[in-house]
């Protein structure tokens, strides 16, 4: 199996970040506009992708495991590309400083890739959005995140 594990700090409390986390509006301000379902553990939130023009290229169901506020949220991917059925999303938090550091992992790949590569680049472009979303008021979304291949 493989996993993808990024570390990005964010000079906010954990407080906030987990709004940006755990909320359907926190969620469309830096992954995708097009953000949809409901936030609660047990149930499932919706992530359509589209491109500039509004043509949908991927999507994706989670369903949220955990959540444990200011702390750790949790999903598990249940509608999506085949490579991300199964897997487990995580984002664990941590007050140092004046930073909260968000600790993410995407993990139980069956299979190191290409597309796992495209992933986790792209992760780390929504992360840095997180980033800004929490600590400037304005993330960068989908569609108007940085593309970084011809796959998006």
């Amino acid at each position: 199996m493989a996993d993808i594990i990024h570390r990005v700090g964010i000079k906010a409390g954990p407080d906030k970040v987990f709004r940006a986390l755990s909320t359907i509006d926190g969620l469309a301000g830096w992954w995708t506009t097009d953000t949809s379902g409901v936030a609660d553990v047990g149930k499932i939130i919706s992530f359509q992708f589209r491109d500039p023009n509004g043509k949908t290229i991927g999507g994706f169901d989670m369903e949220v495991v955990k959540q444990e506020p200011a702390k750790k949220v949790q999903w598990k991917c249940v509608k999506g590309p085949e490579e991300w059925i199964g897997t487990d999303i995580t984002f664990d938090l941590k007050q140092e400083n004046d930073f909260t550091i968000v600790l993410f992992g995407h993990r139980k790949w069956k299979e190191s890739s290409e597309f796992t590569a495209h992933c986790s680049t792209k992760w780390a472009v929504f992360l840095i959005s997180l980033k800004e979303l929490v600590e400037t008021g304005k993330g960068r979304p989908s569609p108007r995140d940085i593309k970084i291949d011809n796959w998006n």
